[in-house]
């Protein structure tokens, strides 16, 4: 099993369990898209997270050849730059919350959306192109 592979299957799952998270407790998630009451050292590790999965997954993979190689590099500089934003800029990242974009059932969808196309190329297509090599 490739690298590509490995980090697509982490973050299918991931981006799944978010998605039935938001679809699960949207109360939880809209209070927690507003920020209201946050914690700036939360803020802070937030950052830090999303900054240390981002680099890591570019670290390892920052392939831009195959359709799944490109979502997995797409998805390591989008938690990358998050992170940078969070640290750097959290004043104008937490205003992000007031985005009418950000409604829990939508965020819910594309979090599912994302995480099982990234499942079945990485669990289902994956492994028919293993047995067929």
């Amino acid at each position: 099993m490739n690298t590509t592979v490995r980090i697509a299957r982490i973050l299918s799952v991931y981006l799944i369990i978010t998605g039935a998270g938001f679809g699960i407790s949207p109360d939880f998630y809209t209070q927690l898209i507003a920020h209201t009451g946050t914690d700036p050292i939360l803020i802070n590790l937030s950052g830090m997270v999303h900054f240390f999965i981002g680099m890591t997954i570019i670290a390892y993979h920052f392939v831009w050849k195959s359709f799944l190689e490109i979502a997995v590099s797409l998805l390591g500089c989008l938690f990358l730059l998050k992170g940078i934003f969070l640290i750097t800029i959290p004043e104008l990242i937490l205003q992000s919350g007031d985005n009418p974009a950000q409604i829990p059932w939508l965020m819910s969808t594309g979090f599912l959306l994302v995480g099982i196309i990234l499942a079945y190329l990485s669990f289902v297509k994956s492994s028919v192109q293993d047995e067929e090599d």
